[in-house]
């Protein structure tokens, strides 16, 4: 009696597990917990989204706004950028603000960049579908986009965690979250 020999098929890789390398930024601005995951590509640019330890996606939390409004005068919305010079990128440092998260709970998060260099974008997506956030944190529910100084980009990673070492570190702290990918 012939049997099927039942092929696996090849599981494919994330588009951030190909071209993307995890840093992580744990604690930012020494608040417990509000840790942040920074992709970063080959040529540089550097992606903000929410590492899974995140308060905002544990516990069921509810967001009811993330405005990009960080002061009467700066809007990271308002960010034009153009050209091969990127004229018109609002400068960022490690510790700026890009975003509120307002949850229905009366809770508020400061997303903060991370790193030095211009904002190439934020996510829109985000303000019209507040669960993207949640939902796809690390794909779809990005916050901002941004590209280091390219004299700086060596250093970007100084202070920073590897992958390993935030497992290790979430793992030794009790945080809540696993490690698997969420999206």
């Amino acid at each position: 009696m012939a049997t099927k020999h039942e092929t696996a098929e090849p599981v494919v890789p994330l588009f951030v597990d190909r071209y993307f390398i995890c840093w992580y930024k744990a604690d930012v601005k020494g608040k417990s917990c509000e840790d942040h995951c920074l992709p970063q590509h080959s040529n540089r640019i550097c992606v903000t989204t929410l590492a899974e330890s995140h308060p905002v996606l544990q516990s069921g939390k509810t967001i009811k706004s993330i405005p990009c409004q960080i002061s009467t005068n700066c809007s990271r919305l308002q960010n034009k950028v153009s050209g091969k010079f990127k004229w018109g990128a609002q400068f960022l440092t490690e510790l700026a603000p890009l975003s509120k998260i307002y949850c229905s709970d009366g809770e508020e998060y400061t997303v903060s960049s991370c790193v030095r260099g211009c904002s190439m974008e934020v996510n829109e997506n985000i303000l019209h579908k507040l669960s993207i956030l949640q939902e796809k944190p690390s794909t779809e529910g990005y916050i901002a986009v941004e590209l280091p100084k390219f004299e700086e980009s060596k250093n970007i990673t100084e202070g920073l965690l590897t992958q390993k070492q935030y497992e290790v570190m979430v793992k030794i702290t009790n945080r809540p979250g696993s490690m698997s990918k969420m999206d």
